[in-house]
């Protein structure tokens, strides 16, 4: 038989299973000869029978010594029980004087320096004299033979009575492993199975010992049978009693569930929620409701009264009302239509910026005269921190109405607009009734900041979500999924803010009012330095109350040498390093310097970060200076052409360029090929060399038409070996035919091309309106340029 159940113990503290060996006839199949003398090993709490095998782990010493000397020679021990399993260090008398000799299959190493044996059963035996206890007990020994059967036809159903008691035991056992009975059913050998049961059985020590030292089979297998119908007893009413806890937890339980009901009922006629209940009824009393609206509240506080506080409904429309209750609905903040006063609130706040102001006192002069117009949809386009998002706290303060700020940046659920649906665990209303309760007005100025970063993916499409918020046609009947009421939004003003308009959808720029917000000049920066910057900072870094000045030059050199941005966040950040500077100059010395110098900056902020030396040094054959529009506002970009020798006429594109720029290189590669003559070129060149363009900064993607005029002037430089003009940029897309097209971000161009240095710019001739409504004082002393074809940029630029 092949069974094996392992599973481990120890002399020590015994919990096993034992091991079914390779062959039942655990006893005979093996005629080693057993010495006289013994070395015994005496274990705590069991009981080892011929035939079945044990892991034990040993712990003490003697017994580690008793062990390992047996296993270096026949490997047989005396394995015998202690009469007490509570004593630590048996002494001869403590130890029984029938046991098993058994053979020491294996012996195991632990890591933890520990012994662990696996042994077998052979024989019964009887120990008649301890011959020696140190280092170990040895002791002589007489086996003992079971007597033999005269009649075996009782033998036998003893034997299969034991089969089935065991097998009952083992199904009305939980933690008994199922294969257990599988082992059972295959053992053919009576005695061994005596044994194995023998070993598994639930019972004391003292009564497995009595089983041991019956010399009879067959009156052990009686004994055995006797032990087994009691523990057979024990399950049964063990199980019995599992059953019964089980059903009278069940009946505990519809127990409760009735007296929850009775409960309800009783509370029917005046209960728990009753203060709630009434408490919500007098708000709504005040309240100035649309029809709909008052009767849905009607009918929730009619339910929310049937309905008991402990039940998962009940927050559902509690909450539902709470947030009716809490809703303006027809409550409005009175408009303030002083002209005057708004224009003057919204120069204090905001300086430049005219055309906004302009729209805004507009829009206002209307509401005043009519009284009714609907809410505009405005949308502030412009580079990051020119004051888009502040502009509308501003116009809140002009008009005297509430301000709120929904930031729409990342979002991606369309939820988060409309809202959940109310059964929902977690819902919430969308984020616009949600802003339209926390100001407690009606018509309120909305920032939706960041509208071009809404995301979009599987869970929906917030932008399209906007499309109903942000229709004038549509708004005044908005439906919230959690309201499930239709709100009236038209005279929420709603503004939206911008970095770029590309990315948003189609649909959702047709409702918007859009106003373009360029970069600041150097001039503007240092009016909102003067006027906003410092004396935030002076504040923040308390040094309100300290005299000293910053002079324009010095402001100037500030924005010049240290920043390159449209908006002024970077100056900001700047200037609050040089007040941290101050501030602990001022907390040392106790006083400062009357006047900040360049020099005193240079010594804070360290070396210039910027130069217009790098104009200079790249005045070279084959280089050109373009403009470029980011959406942080107006860039330069260089322009890079050289050729190689021995080359087959192919043209190579580096500093990942998008599809349309490199048509536009293409574009001037084949305008130059085909006026090679006019422009003093010889036309073999082209077959001849390899021609590459490298635009710098490879790791920010560029695309666009614009760089048209400058990529061409690039390549006639190279050809033609004549250098482009110092501190000269240009922008303008160019045709086949050599001429110059208009392009788009033109103050953002030409301010950025006056921040960095340049002295003339050329651009098409149709561009010029756009320059014109740049403040002039702002590019002062920029030479601009206007051409309508290539022949002109040409004899412009190249030296």
């Amino acid at each position: 038989m092949n069974h094996k159940l392992f599973l481990g113990g120890s002399e020590e503290e015994m919990e096993f299973m034992p091991i079914i060996p390779l062959n039942e006839d655990g006893e005979n199949n093996d005629e080693q000869e057993i010495p006289a003398e013994l070395p015994l090993l005496p274990l705590r709490n069991t009981v080892l029978f011929p035939g079945v095998v044990l892991p034990i782990t040993v712990g003490r010493d003697k017994s580690i010594k008793a062990v390992t000397d047996a296993y270096r020679a026949d490997k047989l021990v005396g394995v015998v029980s202690q009469k007490d399993s509570n004593v630590e260090e048996p002494t001869v008398s403590d130890l029984v004087d029938i046991g098993t000799i058994a053979k020491i299959v294996k012996l195991i190493k632990m890591p933890d320096g520990g012994t662990t044996i696996i042994i077998q059963g052979k024989k019964r035996f009887k120990t008649e004299e301890i011959t020696s206890d140190e280092p170990y007990f040895k002791a002589r020994i007489s086996v003992l033979e079971d007597e033999p059967l005269t009649d075996d036809s009782d033998f036998a159903a003893m034997v299969g009575s034991i089969k089935e008691l065991a097998g009952q035991i083992i199904q009305l056992s939980p933690n008994m492993p199922s294969e257990a009975s599988i082992i059972l059913k295959n053992i053919e050998n009576p005695a061994f199975l005596i044994h194995f049961v023998s070993s598994n059985l639930n019972s004391t020590l003292v009564e497995k010992q009595r089983l041991l030292e019956i010399n009879n089979i067959k009156a052990r297998a009686e004994v055995l049978m006797n032990l087994l119908h009691t523990e057979l007893q024990y399950a049964e009413l063990k199980n019995k009693v599992t059953n019964k806890t089980r059903a009278e937890l069940d009946k505990q339980q519809k127990d409760y569930f009735l007296q929850q009901q009775m409960k309800a009922i009783k509370e029917e006629l005046g209960g728990e929620n009753v203060a709630e209940v009434n408490e919500m009824r007098k708000k709504a009393e005040g309240k100035k409701w649309p029809v709909a609206a008052k009767e849905m509240f009607h009918k929730g506080i009619e339910k929310l009264e049937r309905m008991h506080p402990s039940t998962p409904d009940y927050s559902v429309v509690y909450n539902h009302l709470d947030l009716m209750l809490d809703l303006p609905w027809n409550d409005y903040t009175k408009d303030q239509y002083d002209l005057k006063k708004a224009k003057k609130v919204l120069d204090h706040d905001h300086y430049g910026m005219g055309k906004i102001k302009e729209r805004i006192l507009e829009y206002l002069a209307v509401l005043k005269l009519k009284g009714d117009m609907k809410s505009p949809i405005l949308c502030f386009v412009g580079p990051p921190g020119i004051g888009k998002t502040s502009l509308g706290k501003s116009i809140a303060n002009a008009i005297s109405r509430k301000y709120v700020r929904v930031s729409l940046g990342g979002l991606h659920d369309e939820s988060e607009i409309r809202g959940h649906r109310k059964t929902y665990i977690g819902a919430m209303p969308g984020r616009i009734l949600q802003s339209i309760r926390k100001t407690k007005s009606s018509n309120p100025v909305m920032i939706l900041d960041e509208i071009d970063k809404v995301g979009n993916d599987f869970r929906g499409d917030p932008s399209s979500a906007l499309l109903e918020v942000l229709d004038p046609e549509q708004n005044n009947n908005f439906y919230d999924n959690y309201l499930e009421l239709e709100y009236d939004l038209s005279k929420v003003l709603f503004i939206a803010t911008a970095n770029n308009l590309q990315n948003i959808s189609p649909a959702l720029r047709d409702r918007l009012e859009i106003i373009d917000l360029s970069g600041y000049a150097i001039e503007e920066k240092i009016e909102i330095a003067k006027r906003h910057l410092l004396p935030k900072q002076k504040e923040a870094h308390g040094l309100k109350d300290v005299n000293f000045k910053i002079s324009d030059a010095v402001l100037e050199k500030i924005i010049a040498d240290y920043t390159r941005e449209s908006g002024v966040r970077d100056l900001d950040r700047q200037l609050a390093s040089i007040m941290r500077n101050l501030a602990r100059q001022y907390a040392t010395k106790g006083k400062l310097k009357p006047t900040i110098s360049a020099g005193d900056v240079t010594k804070i902020l360290g070396k210039s970060r910027f130069s217009n030396e790098m104009y200079k040094t790249a005045n070279m054959a084959g280089v050109a200076v373009g403009l470029a529009w980011t959406y942080v506002g107006g860039d330069i970009l260089f322009i890079e052409t050289t050729t190689s020798d021995n080359g087959k006429g192919e043209l190579k594109l580096t500093g990942n360029l998008g599809n349309v720029m490199k048509e536009s290189a293409t574009t001037a590669m084949t305008y130059l090929q085909s006026n090679a003559k006019k422009y003093g070129i010889d036309p073999e060149i082209f077959t001849k060399k390899n021609v590459h363009i490298h635009i710098p900064e490879g790791a920010t993607p560029k695309d666009g038409p614009s760089a048209g005029i400058t990529l061409m002037t690039a390549l006639a430089s190279s050809f033609t070996g004549k250098r482009v003009k110092p501190y000269l940029a240009m922008t303008g897309e160019i045709t086949l035919r050599g001429q110059v097209l208009p392009v788009g971000g033109i103050k953002e161009k030409v301010l950025a091309a006056k921040r960095a240095g340049l002295k003339e710019i050329i651009m098409c001739s149709l561009n010029e309106k756009d320059v014109q409504e740049i403040d002039q004082a702002f590019i002062k002393g920029l030479k601009i340029s206007y051409v309508k074809n290539m022949q002109q940029v040409l004899d412009m630029a190249l030296a």
